[in-house]
């Protein structure tokens, strides 16, 4: 007679909709709790592996795998010490990228509220110390700004000069009045990259406004995978237990 608590493969698999194979990969990769082998070498499932599954697939959903494979291989290896770290990372990540966007918005606020410069009339562009002086810059950080990509002018033919139509301008212009705002190259260049494919200020905020939108998103779903390990651990009797070493 089978006891109430042993589970078949194919029944554990099917409860989370993954293949037998799968399940038998999550135990070689330590994701779900060790098994037992019957005398015949067949392996023991029960309702803690099917709990822990549960818990997998919902950390999968708000951490992603490859974090989830190494939160539970910590968990399950008895070193939660190195879990929490993981969803440390996790957690900080979203943080991060929380603040760029938010650093991002403020440097649109800097562009918005700035001049506008704009090529003399019936010129296909203007030469890099016309540029300079139009922006308030050196020719010198024109050129470095050049050599990181943010700006693209093209050459003259004939003098191979550098030439800056009315987008180059105004990439020139943002990036000064970025860097004047103490911003870093990477705000810069992601400030720059937005407008190159939006075209305005106005879809780019709207855009970043989507993001940080689905950021809040992924930050409920990692929250809630997160609750379900706690709950997890609690029930294993490791919510308040210490990693090895410890004292």
């Amino acid at each position: 007679m089978v006891e109430p608590s042993r589970l078949r493969a194919v029944d554990l698999a099917a409860s989370v909709g993954v293949s037998v194979q799968q399940v038998r990969n999550y135990v070689d990769l330590g994701v779900l709790p060790p098994v037992a082998r019957t005398p015949a070498g067949y392996r023991v499932f029960t309702t803690a592996h099917a709990e822990a599954l549960l818990v997998v697939r919902r950390m999968a959903e708000g951490h992603g795998w490859a974090r989830t494979r190494e939160v539970m291989a910590a968990v399950h290896a008895g070193d939660q010490g190195a879990a929490l770290a993981a969803l440390d990372r996790g957690h900080a990540e979203l943080d991060r990228e929380r603040a760029e966007i938010r650093r991002v918005l403020g440097a649109f606020d800097t562009v918005v509220a700035g001049p506008v410069v704009t090529v003399p009339a019936r010129r296909r562009g203007v030469r890099i110390g016309e540029v300079a002086d139009l922006v308030g810059v050196r020719t010198s950080l024109l050129r470095l700004w050049e050599r990181r990509g943010l700006l693209r002018p093209v050459r003259e033919r004939g003098t191979t000069y550098r030439l800056y139509d009315e987008a180059e301008l105004r990439a020139a212009q943002v990036v000064a009045l970025l860097r004047r705002g103490g911003y870093p190259f990477d705000i810069v260049a992601s400030v720059l990259g937005e407008l190159r494919t939006t075209g305005s200020p106005q879809r780019v905020r709207a855009e970043l406004a989507r993001r940080e939108q689905e950021l809040h998103r992924r930050s409920l779903a990692r929250l809630a995978a997160s609750a379900a390990l706690y709950d997890y651990l609690r029930s294993r009797g490791l919510a308040g237990a210490t990693t090895p070493g410890s004292p």
